[in-house]
């Protein structure tokens, strides 16, 4: 009985550590949840993707103040050259509050664009943003016009301009989320990346400043060490905006960037340094909680004689690199405890002449990014991009044939287990079937000896 027991715990051992597809059993969608913290009103965007990793009362309206100041930026870089010159108007000197943060513009000073927005990004000069919309607009007006429809255009929903650099005013409001979505718009232009990520700029003598320079320090703590407090700074900050009014409190616009993941943090309606301590709180809960994988490595194999990965001697969804290729810089953005393989896709047309279609990937309720499918010069045909490609279905052959040797494998076990049953039980019992066959022969002898005896004496008898 002991022996059978062992044999039975060896058995169900060995079924423990024969390897199973992970396919086979899978855990519903995780998607980690974030710290609490203090302010208002969050959200983290991964800026590749626009993957909201955290949010807080997203979508709760409320004023910026001076982040503000990163759509007045984002419009002049678009419209304007960098070496345009600015004419200070009088509107621009003194239509701002006197006690709200300036540089000591004069009437009729002239700077460069460029100088200009220096001092809006790192200098947060009111009268230079002012300044700066009355040329970017040509009028203060159609710019404030200008803000609101590229704020339509982005997707914000929440969110009314009424001026250029954020001093208070009820008609002025975002929300966390429509801010992150016009910072993350904003970080794609390479002249906004450089500026918000300097340090310290100095903008040179001028019509009106003709006998000193105006050296300028970026207000974000978590980049310089601005007013000699180095407690914030954050080694992966790579640039923001602050902000600050009575009515909004405290708010922050930072970037941050580790391997090749950037992170856009917003908080609204902070006090005293609590934007700065909820955004690291922020940045480390979402740089240790999550990871991009790059859709084209994951999606097509690399080639030793690819110049372009995932693009020769390759199939995208049946279709050869010849007619159609993946946007090789597209990722997803996914939590640390799942896979590429975890994340579904969806196929969707665009109507892009370049482009094929676009594959939206989702994972626990979220969209978790994209890739775009772009069109080559050859001629197509329609091809299903609802099946797998050639390299998945070898993949899943192989799975499902590592199964069946496992199935096979499986039952050789069992049947060597039975036949080892019965060879012990034979072995044990032999000497009582010999005695039992032995026994049997003895009755059927004697039986047939008696029935012989009592045929004779009848035989006798008459």
């Amino acid at each position: 009985m002991k022996r059978r027991k062992k044999i039975c715990m060896f058995f169900a051992a060995l079924l423990c550590i024969l390897p199973f597809d992970k396919r086979m059993v899978q855990a519903e969608d995780y998607w980690p949840t974030g710290p609490e913290i203090q302010g208002e009103a969050a959200v983290v965007m991964e800026a590749s993707t626009g993957t909201v990793l955290f949010e807080k009362n997203p979508h709760e309206q409320l004023y910026p103040a001076s982040i503000t100041k990163i759509m007045t930026t984002l419009l002049a870089l678009e419209h304007c050259s960098l070496d345009e010159e600015v004419t200070f108007s009088k509107d621009s000197v003194y239509n701002i509050e006197r006690d709200s943060t300036h540089i000591s513009r004069d009437v009729g000073e002239i700077m460069t664009m460029e100088q200009c927005l220096y001092a809006v990004m790192l200098g947060s000069a009111n009268e230079c943003a002012y300044a700066v919309g009355e040329h970017t607009g040509k009028g203060y007006d159609n710019f404030i016009a200008m803000m609101n429809d590229k704020a339509a255009e982005l997707g914000c929903t929440d969110t009314h301009f009424n001026n250029p650099h954020g001093l208070p005013d009820p008609e002025h409001y975002t929300s966390a989320y429509d801010m992150a979505l016009i910072s993350r718009a904003a970080i794609q232009n390479e002249t906004f990346r450089t500026i918000t990520g300097s340090k310290r700029y100095t903008i040179p003598f001028t019509n009106k400043h003709t006998d000193e320079e105006t050296p300028l320090v970026n207000h974000h703590k978590m980049l310089t060490n601005y007013m000699g407090d180095t407690q914030f700074l954050y080694d992966y900050c790579i640039g923001g905006k602050t902000g600050f009014t009575d009515d909004a409190g405290s708010t922050l616009v930072t970037y941050a960037q580790k391997d090749d993941m950037i992170l856009i943090c917003v908080v609204l309606k902070e006090h005293s340094n609590g934007h700065y301590k909820d955004t690291r709180l922020l940045l480390d809960y979402c740089f240790d909680n999550f990871r991009l994988w790059n859709v084209s490595e994951q999606m097509t194999p690399e080639h030793e004689d690819s110049q372009v990965t995932g693009t020769a001697n390759t199939e995208i969804f049946g279709m050869t690199h010849s007619f159609a290729d993946l946007d090789e810089k597209s990722c997803i953005v996914l939590p640390q405890s799942a896979v590429f393989g975890d994340a579904d896709y969806q196929v969707k047309e665009v109507p892009d002449a370049n482009v094929a279609a676009s594959i939206e990937y989702t994972y626990a309720g979220r969209v978790v990014g994209s890739v775009a499918i772009r069109a080559t010069n050859a001629q197509t045909v329609q091809y299903p991009f609802h099946e797998m490609s050639e390299e998945n279905v070898l993949e899943k052959e192989e799975k499902d044939t590592n199964l069946l040797y496992i199935a096979i494998a499986v039952c050789g076990v069992i049947t060597l287990v039975l036949f080892g049953f019965l060879l012990y039980y034979v072995i044990n019992n032999i000497f009582i079937f010999r005695h039992n066959i032995q026994s049997r022969r003895r009755d059927k002898a004697r039986f047939k000896e008696i029935k012989r005896g009592r045929h004779t004496r009848w035989k006798t008898r008459w």
